[in-house]
């Protein structure tokens, strides 16, 4: 399969102003009424408003990452499609997600792309799914260019979602207002990008006053049961006042089959006040099966039989780089895995 040919930057500049136009006509835009799924009765895996987005979406999302590109060919394909039938409409990944960044090269993977393993398999699906890409640089001429590519390798004319890969406290508030914020609003004023964010695993403090202050639509937040960074408590009621969708990552790296079972992490996610979803990497068959298993069994009118105070005593002794790959220092998400 070959890789396809990201659009030309004058070309996205001429056309971005009819976009909107363009991509309604066509059809290739859903209704939040189509993606939220209110001409259908039942789902397989509940979902939930993603805040103000007049969205809904899947409890259970699926992430294109590391444990994702572990998957071979004839392995990834299968995967997606298991995960759209078995009741997942919301998949999120990033470009700089890619098999060559971190596994050997020369393994004969077709499509060494996230992004484009997605619209290899998801693109039929396109009008029943939420798509969610991400921008790893702050210049608003190269985000251009990156959401053109994404575009491109997803076989679209729009995303659902598009957020700020992995916010740090280098990354001034002030300049993005004027910058990358700004250059954002304009793809949703194009009508390429209907929903704006950003993803916050390094710097909590610095999360909550972005998203304090600027008006983004979703936050994928890095949270599970050892509380490690305060993530949640800082960000999420930020999330709640504002409307804003959060999501929640990191729930079981590190964690599942150690201190804590995976329906434990997936409940602890889910039972956190404002969470509309939780996105899980997959690598095989068997543990996607597993995890639609439990978001398929879990019911939001239940009562609560986890036991959340025990379940964080419990994984406290694992609160930190000494156990969490991802909080290690040099850590980069999408380009680098230390661990």
């Amino acid at each position: 399969m070959k890789k396809h040919k990201a659009l030309s930057r004058r070309k996205f500049i001429l056309d971005s102003s009819k976009a909107a136009a363009l991509v309604t006509a066509t059809g290739l835009m859903a209704s939040p009424s189509r993606l939220s799924g209110q001409n259908e009765a039942k789902y397989l895996i509940p979902r939930r408003p993603l805040g103000k987005t007049g969205i809904e979406v899947s409890i259970l999302a699926f992430g294109g990452g590391s444990q994702f590109l572990q998957n071979n060919d004839g392995e990834w394909e299968k995967l997606l499609e298991n995960a759209y039938q078995g009741g997942i409409n919301f998949f999120e990944t990033a470009p700089s997600y890619m098999a060559s960044k971190f596994w050997e090269t020369g393994d004969g993977k077709s499509l060494d792309s996230s992004e484009q393993r997605y619209g290899e398999v998801l693109s039929p699906y396109r009008q029943k799914i939420v798509l969610s890409t991400k921008l790893s640089s702050r210049d608003p001429e190269e985000a251009k260019i990156s959401l053109e590519a994404s575009l491109k390798n997803f076989k679209t004319d729009y995303l659902d979602v598009l957020m700020i890969h992995g916010i740090t406290g280098d990354d001034s508030i002030a300049d993005m207002e004027k910058g990358l914020f700004k250059t954002m609003q304009s793809f949703k004023d194009s009508g390429m990008v209907r929903n704006i964010g950003f993803s916050c695993m390094n710097d909590p403090e610095h999360g909550r006053d972005l998203l304090d202050k600027l008006d983004f639509d979703v936050v994928l937040v890095a949270m599970n049961a050892t509380n490690y960074g305060g993530f949640a408590d800082a960000i999420l009621p930020v999330a709640r006042k504002k409307n804003v969708g959060a999501i929640a990552m990191k729930l079981m790296r590190d964690l599942v089959g150690k201190a804590a079972t995976p329906e434990e992490l997936l409940e602890y996610a889910w039972t956190q006040p404002g969470v509309a979803s939780a996105t899980v990497g997959h690598w095989g068959l068997e543990k996607l099966e597993e995890n639609l298993r439990i978001a398929r069994n879990y019911r939001e009118d239940s009562p609560l039989v986890l036991d959340r105070k025990e379940l964080e005593h419990r994984l406290a002794p694992y609160a930190g780089p000494h156990a969490l790959c991802w909080a290690r220092k040099g850590y980069r998400d999408g380009d680098l895995v230390v661990c």
